[in-house]
């Protein structure tokens, strides 16, 4: 663990916000009950916090947030309801093929096999799944999140 990464996780446990910029996804859902269920029991997700129709989770201290659909607002719509996608939950953990694996077995449908990719910092292995509520995962090995000599 790096000095900073320590710092991250002491303002967390602490309750004090952290003061670096972090990016995550709000995954709308149709029944936010059912997706904090699946994502704890599938995907091994902590919950930070639940609102009712609106909650908190993390996968290895990377937060993503669900929202359940609200007919008011017909901007945010599931993937299910609208029949697409246009993003891509990007995943890096220690062990891809065990993570889809997992995911697999409680009901997502599997997608592209781990394969391994020829990258300018080396290779990096990848595959993916579609959640039960139409949501597409890429899960990789942590490789990219390395920086690397141009």
């Amino acid at each position: 663990m790096t000095p900073e990464s320590e710092d991250r996780t002491d303002a967390r446990s602490s309750g004090a916000p952290d003061s670096s910029p972090a990016v995550s996804v709000m995954l709308i859902v149709p029944d936010a009950d059912a997706a904090v269920a699946w994502y704890r029991s599938a995907l091994g997700a902590g919950q930070l916090w639940d609102l009712g129709g609106v909650a908190g989770l993390e996968i290895g201290g990377a937060p993503f947030f669900l929202h359940e659909v609200n007919p008011k607002n017909p901007a945010e719509a599931s993937p299910i309801q609208i029949g697409a996608t246009s993003t891509r939950v990007e995943l890096f953990v220690d062990d891809p093929d065990e993570f889809i694996r997992r995911a697999v077995a409680a009901g997502a449908t599997g997608g592209a096999e781990v394969e391994e990719h020829d990258m300018p910092w080396g290779v990096h292995r990848q595959g993916g799944f579609t959640d039960p509520f139409g949501h597409r995962w890429s899960v990789g090995d942590k490789s990219p999140l390395r920086a690397f000599p141009r």
